[in-house]
């Protein structure tokens, strides 16, 4: 069933029928593009194995959660509701370690002994290369690997849901998906009034050490804009990078969300004020930093639709 990283020249030279750039049906199988590469199945994966939390909810929609054999990483039940919750903390945890960044801690060899046919997510020693030699193919989420041209918007989560899709073969149950994460986006986005306010979203790390903004190539980007706020580095094209507390402080944003792998929502506002100067911030001063997990802000995922209802709902209560 694991076929991974086949040119894209031999599906076009065996008569390929015209398709989308980001995924196809075969007759013979199944194939989706990922991260510049051509991911082939011969039939929609069934030992799943999980190496970040952002897919769970297409998942879960698609009707395949049931497939995840294994999971590592943070997988945080503040995502969920009770029922999805208790379902992801019943799957077995191959490793919960991670380090300040947020990123997972776990050797290849363990992976592979859970005998998965596909792996979500990649981590420092779980990706396409390294896994290649056991014949087991990876799917990142695009903004994660850095394959989505231009800025980042909604149409993402749209695209990407699409993806898990055709790989499950339930392209029909992810178009009805999508429709009900666009209602929801509509109404909810149907509150929001022009403010003129300003954002910055922040990833700090705690202890002490790098504070990281995000810019207009991720999903917190459209997020906070649909949210009626401008985001302050929304000049840098960049997903992710380091940012100087200075940097921030010129910038004085009205609003700022940070963002969090796990752990308390206080220790993570309490990095900001741990900034030098930070007391000139005026988000600080003023109460308005609102700390949320990580995925309801990046990738571009349908979290990123719960992301959006828990920005609006901060803003209408923090004017």
């Amino acid at each position: 069933m694991r076929k991974l990283a086949l040119p894209l020249v031999a599906f076009l030279t065996g008569g390929l029928a015209a398709c989308s750039s980001s995924d196809v049906v075969e007759s013979q199988g199944i194939t989706v593009e990922n991260c510049g590469s051509v991911v082939n199945f011969d039939s929609p994966p069934s030992h799943i194995a999980l190496m970040k939390s952002a897919a769970v909810p297409t998942l879960d929609a698609l009707g395949v959660l049931d497939r995840v054999v294994t999971k590592a990483g943070a997988f945080p039940a503040g995502y969920y509701d009770a029922d999805l919750s208790e379902r992801v903390t019943d799957i077995p945890t191959l490793s919960n370690k991670i380090d300040a960044s947020g990123h997972v801690l776990i050797s290849k060899e363990v992976v592979v002994a859970a005998n998965p046919d596909i792996v979500f997510g990649e981590t420092d020693t779980i990706n396409r290369a390294s896994m290649a030699s056991s014949n087991i193919p990876v799917v990142e989420e695009p903004a994660f690997c850095g394959s989505i041209d231009g800025d980042v918007s909604f149409d993402d989560v749209w695209s990407q849901i699409s993806t898990y899709g055709t790989i499950f073969d339930r392209s029909t149950e992810a178009d009805a998906y999508i429709a009900t994460l666009k209602e929801r986006v509509s109404e909810v986005s149907s509150r929001v009034t022009d403010s003129g306010k300003t954002v910055a979203v922040l990833y700090p790390t705690i202890g002490g050490g790098v504070t990281y903004a995000y810019g207009r190539g991720s999903m917190a980007n459209p997020l906070v804009a649909e949210a009626g706020l401008t985001n302050v580095f929304a000049d840098q094209s960049e997903r992710v990078f380091e940012v100087t507390a200075e940097e921030l402080i010129s910038r004085n944003p009205d609003y700022i969300i940070v963002l969090h792998s796990d752990g308390s929502p206080s220790d993570i506002v309490a990095e900001v004020g741990n900034l030098q100067g930070s007391s000139a911030l005026t988000a600080l001063s003023e109460n308005k930093v609102l700390p949320i997990l990580m995925n309801f802000a990046e990738p571009p995922t349908p979290l990123a639709v719960d992301g959006l209802e828990k920005i609006i709902d901060f803003v209408e209560t923090h004017p």
